[in-house]
């Protein structure tokens, strides 16, 4: 689904991105992983094979210690003042964001099958109007919603109400995003949501952050690092995305806690692209 030439491009950047992270220290901490969508049927680079997705988490099912979000946050507090070493018993949490239709349809069943608890974080507005996401990507519906969470494994976090980047935001704005969107999950689900990603892992700082910690448990960003539990901000949580060009091998680097420097770049990249959006 995807074309030539951009399928090269990032190939070629991901074998750069590779060499890299071969002479770059190690890193510790809890690994957040962080996917959009799964099933391969549409062009994005997101959008993973369904054998590879499933091989992924068959892997995780047998090599690591799958903590939810609500889990890490709470070893986190408890463990604050201790002093660790190393990620501890090799834990991963699993998150999904947009709230894509493939999460019920391609991610529950396999979630289910290997017991592995996960946080999909959805744009409501989407959820609402049934508009499709970006490259084709269909929107769950709050009945899709239910049926996940129904399965005891599936936590619901924010994601704001229209997918907007809250650093450009006025601040009447980020509080109309963060409220109308807790407010829908609650109004569908019963109960507000405790944890936040930031849409496009894009933090945003001074009052509008301040907006974000005062309403959740966790917020999430990017960074392709682990979380070491002595340093770790449950409100800044580095999260390594996963990625089509990824292959196997980048996905054990990601779980090893690598590729940070692809993150860095990526981050440079998406600055300046940003920038020259806002003007």
């Amino acid at each position: 689904m995807q074309t030539p030439t951009g399928a090269s491009t990032r190939s070629m950047a991901k074998k750069l991105a590779f060499a890299i992270d071969d002479v770059s220290p190690a890193q510790l901490g809890t690994v957040v992983l962080a996917y959009h969508r799964v099933g391969g049927t549409t062009p994005s680079p997101v959008d993973l094979d369904r054998a590879m997705f499933r091989r992924q988490m068959a892997h995780l099912r047998a090599a690591c210690s799958v903590l939810s979000l609500d889990e890490l946050a709470r070893q986190t507090n408890e463990i604050s003042l201790v002093e660790t070493s190393g990620r501890v018993d090799d834990q991963v949490v699993l998150t999904f964001d947009d709230g894509t239709a493939d999460f019920l349809d391609e991610v529950v069943p396999v979630l289910v099958e290997y017991s592995l608890p996960a946080t999909v974080y959805v744009a409501t507005d989407f959820i609402d109007t049934q508009q499709n996401f970006p490259a084709e990507g269909r929107p769950l519906s709050w009945a899709g919603i239910r049926e996940a969470v129904s399965t005891g494994l599936v936590t619901v976090g924010a994601h704001t109400h229209t997918h907007r980047l809250l650093d450009r935001c006025a601040l009447d704005e980020v509080i109309g995003e963060l409220e109308r969107s807790n407010e829908r999950i609650t109004e569908e689900l019963g109960t507000p949501p405790a944890h936040f990603a930031y849409p496009k892992a894009v933090p945003a700082d001074g009052q509008a952050e301040r907006e974000v910690r005062c309403r959740y448990v966790t917020a999430a960003i990017a960074g392709t690092r682990p979380n070491n539990p002595n340093q770790v901000d449950l409100h800044r949580l580095h999260r390594s995305p996963i990625q089509v060009a990824d292959g196997w091998e980048g996905f054990q680097r990601k779980l090893d806690g690598g590729m940070g420097f692809e993150d860095d770049l990526r981050r440079l990249i998406n600055r300046y692209r940003y920038r020259q959006l806002s003007r």
